[in-house]
């Protein structure tokens, strides 16, 4: 039997929110099929986090990272 989204929807907001949380990352990662980037972009952070513990580089506010940003497309 094939369910509707919106009875399949119903079911599952009906769930306690920590069972709702952890299908919710079950779904995301059954989405995520380019493994290589996320293990790219993890290795980019852990190298930026090394950086900064060791002084080597200063960290920025989110909202000084885009003011940069936008700067740089201008």
């Amino acid at each position: 039997m094939v369910r509707s989204i919106e009875s399949l929807e119903l079911e599952l907001l009906g769930l306690p929110a920590v069972d709702r949380a952890r299908l919710l990352d079950r779904v995301v990662a059954s989405l995520d099929a380019d493994r290589a980037r996320d293990e790219a972009w993890d290795q980019v952070a852990a190298t930026r986090d090394s950086e900064i513990e060791r002084g080597t580089t200063s960290a920025l506010s989110g909202d000084e990272a885009i003011t940069r940003l936008r700067k740089e497309l201008l």
